[in-house]
């Protein structure tokens, strides 16, 4: 099973940081299935990779730390696929979606840290 993560800092009202992220994730053509105010679940629709490939985003917005300054978010990207590769689709799908979370105009990511 291929595992990604990563934590980020970022500046941004804590009420925007859900539906700004979940409109995120629909953008790069991700289903959200489920979310609360502090969780976020979606998976890539299926399509164009097997079912092995497709990956799920799982992303925690960790509100009890939440300043005016800054909120901290981490994200898990994974499938079922075995990482034989070190360029595999979770791979290639996680930088996809952080590359997209780094540049995101509606806040300022204050630091990022792959794990």
């Amino acid at each position: 099973m291929a595992r990604y993560t990563c934590s980020f800092i970022i500046s941004v009202p804590i009420n925007d940081l859900q539906p700004l992220l979940v409109e995120l994730l629909q953008d790069c053509n991700l289903d959200v299935q489920y979310y609360t105010p502090d969780y976020i679940m979606a998976r890539e629709i299926p399509g164009n990779v097997s079912f092995s490939k497709l990956v799920t985003v799982e992303a925690l917005i960790d509100k009890s730390t939440a300043t005016d300054t800054g909120t901290r978010m981490s994200i898990v990207i994974k499938n079922d696929e075995l990482p034989l590769q070190l360029q595999n689709h979770c791979q290639q799908m996680f930088e996809f979606i952080k590359q997209a979370i780094e540049d995101c105009r509606y806040w300022h990511l204050i630091e990022s840290l792959a794990g």
